[in-house]
């Protein structure tokens, strides 16, 4: 009885904004198309079994999750990627070209699959360029001040 009471509210306030629920089906569809696009491109550029669509998306995932330390889920993905019969030297490559790269802003996850994403097409990318403020140094390096 309490947990009707409880999701009948979150119920309610969902139908009253169709707008917000057509905006958000919307974006899942366009995240979907998203994602069905870098799978057919990663199947176009890539020769072998490594462009397979079922390789692209498990090898994806183990890349991520062994970036963001969840080593657990990662070796779990990668038991289904070996046995669909996916390259294994490719999650090596592209995880290695995703570490020259340096970090990622944890709080734009879309980095983190769209780098994982350019590593997957050409794991041998160079790494990213520091920002232009750290590669300048500092402007006045004797420590004085020009007063």
């Amino acid at each position: 009885m309490a947990l009707a009471l409880v999701t009948s509210p979150v119920l309610a306030q969902q139908n009253n904004d169709p707008k917000a629920a057509e905006q958000a089906a919307a974006e899942a569809a366009k995240e979907t198309q998203k994602k069905i696009n870098e799978i057919a491109e990663a199947t176009r550029l890539l020769n072998g079994p490594a462009g397979n669509p079922e390789c692209v998306w498990l090898g994806r995932r183990v890349v991520s999750l062994l970036w963001r330390d969840d080593l657990d889920t990662a070796f779990r993905h990668l038991d289904l990627y070996d046995r669909f019969g996916c390259p294994s030297g490719h999650i090596q490559a592209t995880f290695r070209c995703l570490v020259r790269q340096g970090n990622i802003d944890p709080k734009a996850q879309e980095s983190l699959n769209g780098r994982v994403h350019s590593c997957w097409i050409d794991p041998t990318l160079a790494a990213a360029a520091p920002p232009p403020a750290a590669a300048q140094g500092p402007a006045n390096s004797t420590g004085t001040t020009t007063r």
